[in-house]
């Protein structure tokens, strides 16, 4: 079977070793050692000033929405993980989707504005697929218009745009150390932003909101994380440039081997690189893409619709957004995994070409 993912496993004595010390400390949870050599070396490895670690990704994107005072109207993209819309609706805000770039799967920049009202309060943008948004014009449109923006960055480790992590930019960033992604905690996220006011709100809201032992700055909620999932991200992070560099040989050959075929894949804006984070292809009509997807299944293949639905035709929320409706019919991501094959994307890459070309 090859599935959409598999987590990366790092050698299990290397993380045994850092769990006889947790065990030995008998501290395993609360801000412990491990938590804090965590985010001091993704600090130095993302080069970024201020990190928070946190529960999960989901959890991160609530802190940064609490952490801004966002309480009306969020700008947002409709083509992401459902975590982004119902993170703004379960704090009691308000999505308004704004289109995709057909191009890049991110959040149309030309399209914000005539969106904006006086209950627009900040702009939360998906970097889909790891694919930077167009930041530059996000940043304008929220100065001219006194928006806060926050990025869901979930995808974006290793992601950089003028050689810059991506997580530099807007007033808060996040990200998911999902075991599904390609840097993992098991479970577990991130924020990341500039300003010490912002990492001081939220360092108290993922602690119930402590301020100390018997003192509380205002309403928090339990957003730590353990020294369990800190020492896998200890162990992880020693083999993230190796990640990298084998999901990015093999986009390569996906690539060799479906140039010629009826597909297209998302456009990268100018001077932002790629993390090799998913390989998502579009396929011209969804009739392609369920019957490629029925190949592959019966051949124990199982790839992803990711973003199925599009989010703005979720029951609980409202919006028009005909591009990433289309886009989310047609889109298939193909497996791809650290301990990947070679082999294996050739079989997979056959199979795509026989139906698109019948010679079943």
């Amino acid at each position: 079977m090859i599935p959409v993912t598999k987590p990366f496993s790092p050698p299990i004595e290397e993380y045994q070793s850092l769990l006889k010390d947790v065990w030995d400390r008998n501290w395993f949870t609360n801000n412990g050692p491990l938590v804090n050599k965590l985010e001091l070396e993704l600090k130095n490895y993302l080069n970024q000033k201020h990190l928070l670690f946190v529960g999960n990704g989901t959890v991160a994107l609530q802190l940064a929405l609490k952490a801004l005072g966002i309480t009306k109207k969020v700008i947002t993209t409709p083509f992401s993980y459902v975590a982004t819309t119902s993170s703004i609706v379960w704090e009691g805000c308000t999505p308004v989707f704004v289109d995709i770039d057909p191009e890049t799967l991110n959040i149309d920049p030309s399209k914000i504005e005539e969106q904006i009202d006086s209950d627009t309060e900040a702009i939360l943008a998906t970097h889909c697929f790891g694919n930077p948004c167009d930041v530059e014009a996000i940043s304008r449109i929220a100065k001219k218009n006194n928006l806060k923006v926050i990025y869901d960055a979930a995808h974006c480790f290793g992601t950089t745009y003028k050689g810059q992590s991506i997580f530099s930019f807007g007033d808060i960033s996040t990200v998911s150390f999902h075991a599904t992604k390609l840097y993992h905690t098991v479970e577990g996220g991130a924020v990341f932003t500039n300003d010490t006011k912002y990492l001081k709100a939220m360092s108290s809201m993922r602690n119930f909101g402590h301020e100390t032992y018997e003192t509380y700055s205002g309403v928090g909620i339990n957003g730590k994380n353990s020294e369990f999932h800190a020492a896998m991200g200890l162990v992880n992070l020693k083999y993230a440039d190796s990640i990298l560099e084998n999901r990015r040989k093999l986009c390569e050959k996906y690539d060799f081997h479906l140039k010629n075929l009826d597909l297209k894949k998302p456009k990268s804006i100018k001077n932002a690189s790629s993390n090799f984070a998913y390989y998502p292809i579009i396929f011209s009509t969804k009739e392609s893409l369920f019957i490629i997807k029925e190949y592959l299944e019966k051949n124990l293949i199982f790839p992803r619709r990711y973003f199925y639905p599009s989010l703005n035709t979720l029951h609980y929320v409202k919006g028009y957004a005909p591009i990433s409706e289309d886009i989310s019919e047609r889109i298939l991501c193909l497996p791809l995994y650290y301990g990947l094959h070679g082999h294996e994307i050739e079989f997979i890459c056959r199979i795509i070409a026989r139906v698109l070309n019948n010679k079943l």
